[in-house]
């Protein structure tokens, strides 16, 4: 995480994107850059050989191809997306200015020249460089970034919508005589994410923790879990029960 103070003097904290994710980005950006090259070169030579142009065509051809690919591709991503490239889209990263303010035309011109030169092709070993100066930054920056006064994030996620646990309708009686003022906010909260999480968690798993949580809940409440209910159940109407005082 690296803290943001933004031009409001808000202070924000973002997760820094790391060579992982950002390496991940690049390959997926470097196989649609290839796939783009392919295709914008097929389409010009076809363009020349139908015009019957001489050889010194195929020479401007090559470098229109390669200015498309390495600098117009990222630039023009960037700049319209406000720092998200296809790649960096598909792995929730994001560039930002130095304040976590959005990039414009020029941020996404700088760090695409300074890519094609200094951080990858031309002077940058394939990456080499790039990775180098990553990992020399707290913020992961590469020169790119120095140089534009950028950072990747990992774009924030958004907050879920608080979930309310419901009393099943046969637990209803039960639960309706508990005192809750006992449940830790801690424990709750536990209760909670067993709950969020029920679906992606193994039978076995479910049945153990659920088990475990009833356990301390009941311990909690000072009376004995109700026979015969799976532990999601009385889990959730524990939890229905204590919003209900908690909204009185």
């Amino acid at each position: 995480m690296a803290e943001f103070t933004t031009g409001e003097a808000v202070a924000l904290e973002l997760p820094i994107a790391r060579i992982p994710s950002r390496a991940g980005a690049f390959l997926l950006d470097l196989m649609l850059q290839l796939a783009l090259a392919a295709t914008l070169g097929y389409l010009l030579v076809l363009m020349m050989l139908a015009t019957d142009a001489d050889s010194a065509w195929f020479s401007v051809t090559a470098v229109i191809t390669l200015v498309a690919v390495l600098i117009a591709y990222p630039v023009v991503s960037e700049t319209v997306s406000r720092g998200r490239s296809l790649g960096k889209l598909a792995f929730g990263l994001r560039v930002v200015r130095a304040d976590a303010g959005p990039i414009d035309f020029r941020h996404a011109l700088t760090r695409g020249l300074a890519g094609a030169i200094v951080d990858f092709w031309m002077l940058g070993a394939f990456g080499a460089v790039a990775v180098v100066t990553s990992l020399c930054s707290r913020e992961g920056r590469r020169v790119g970034d120095v140089l534009a006064g950028t950072v990747v994030v990992h774009t924030r996620p958004t907050m879920p919508v608080p979930s309310l646990a419901v009393a099943p309708p046969w637990l209803a009686g039960w639960s309706a005589q508990l005192d809750p003022s006992g449940i830790s906010d801690e424990l709750a909260a536990a209760a909670r994410r067993y709950l969020t999480r029920l679906p992606t968690l193994t039978p076995p798993t479910q049945h153990y923790l659920g088990t475990r949580l009833v356990e301390a809940m009941c311990a909690a409440l000072r009376c004995p879990a109700p026979v015969g209910y799976p532990p999601y159940h009385v889990l959730g109407a524990i939890l229905a029960r204590r919003q209900q005082l908690s909204r009185v």
